[in-house]
């Protein structure tokens, strides 16, 4: 069974061409009108997530709905976008939780966070991420940056791991006293940052977060404290899932950046791998949580990288959270059930005890 929201894509490259006949990709011709424009094919599909047609027109099939900034009343948390690099487009939205007016003056953690999607579907502005967002910052008492970068494969990778990072500097520095954001100069603690996101998004935070161990914050007071990678895509080579699965991570990974030989031994996705795995006692931070989740086929890789990680020398406190009997990120499909809830609690708990 295909679950919406589940990272691993199914990549058909079609060896003939298919001709198109939904009406979502074309338009028809006029009314006593014959067409003569050829028809639209499809070059490539990622079922049930997009489609990108030889024309180089790309259909998202999922993913594509999106809410407004706003106040949210179940929560008190008041959001709202903000533009950072005007060449770009790349842009974040923020969430100002209660615990802002209630902390008496004391700054709040900074959470960036990344959202999941292949890096080629969804938005920090989808219903699904706002309303964990919401749900997080009121929980977590954080003030949350959600990142809006760009997606393949209109902007190949590395253009997500670039607008993220972007995205960290621009909130880092925006922290100081007097600094343009006014949410961020007047509630925002630099000195406690974490880097968090789910899937694809889980893969951005561990990469990010180790640009900035090697590349430093643009502020001396800056630090990021904290990394959380839920149901992270990872590959890894020691611990092997079904042979057509494998596959498909490699297939996915050369789509998403745009190079037919691109090798899934690149550390951004192998951070596991033999020359890869000695930089992750480079992590930046003192804490790391890894969240897995029993029915989904790519825990083996989140567990692969837990591991990785404890046997590094990284001298930090790692985590992880296995939840047996569900799939993946099935916090953000099915948020009101009782195991959504308790993964909510121990992100959130994670945040908090900063």
């Amino acid at each position: 069974m295909v679950r919406p929201l589940v990272l691993l894509l199914h990549l058909s490259c079609t060896n003939t061409a298919l001709q198109v006949t939904s009406s979502t990709s074309r338009s028809a011709p006029a009314a006593g009108m014959a067409s003569s424009a050829a028809p639209d094919v499809v070059e490539t599909e990622l079922l049930p997530f997009i489609r990108v047609y030889k024309s180089g027109r790309v259909e998202r099939l999922l993913g594509t709905d999106t809410v407004p900034a706003s106040f949210d009343a179940s929560t008190g948390v008041a959001s709202k976008d903000v533009v950072i690099d005007p060449a770009t487009g790349v842009s974040v939205r923020l969430y100002l939780p209660p615990a802002a007016a209630a902390s008496g003056g004391k700054k709040l953690p900074v959470l960036v966070y990344f959202h999941g999607g292949g890096f080629m579907i969804e938005s920090a502005a989808s219903p699904t991420y706002h309303r964990y967002l919401n749900a997080l910052a009121a929980r977590a008492g954080a003030l949350a940056v959600s990142v809006e970068y760009r997606r393949a494969p209109e902007h190949p990778l590395p253009a997500a791991y670039d607008d993220s990072w972007a995205a960290l500097a621009w909130a880092v520095a925006g922290s100081a006293p007097g600094g343009p954001e006014p949410w961020l100069a007047a509630h925002g603690d630099a000195s406690r940052v974490f880097l968090a996101g789910d899937s694809a998004g889980a893969n951005i935070a561990h990469n990010v977060a180790l640009r900035a161990a090697a590349e430093g914050l643009p502020r001396p007071c800056a630090a990021v404290v904290g990394v959380l990678l839920v149901h992270p895509y990872f590959w890894d080579p020691t611990n092997a899932m079904a042979p057509e699965l494998e596959v498909r991570i490699r297939r996915e990974w050369r789509f998403m950046c745009a190079r037919p030989d691109a090798e899934v031994g690149d550390p951004r996705i192998c951070p596991t791998c033999p020359e890869a795995a000695p930089r992750l006692a480079a992590l930046p931070c003192r804490r790391a949580m890894v969240a897995v989740a029993g029915d989904d086929f790519l825990a083996v890789k989140g567990r692969a990288y837990h591991a990785a990680l404890l046997a590094s020398g990284w001298r930090g406190e790692a985590e992880l959270v296995d939840t047996p009997g569900q799939d993946h990120v099935f916090h953000l499909l099915q948020p009101g059930t009782e195991a959504a809830a308790g993964m909510l609690d121990r992100v959130a708990d994670f945040i908090s005890r900063a």
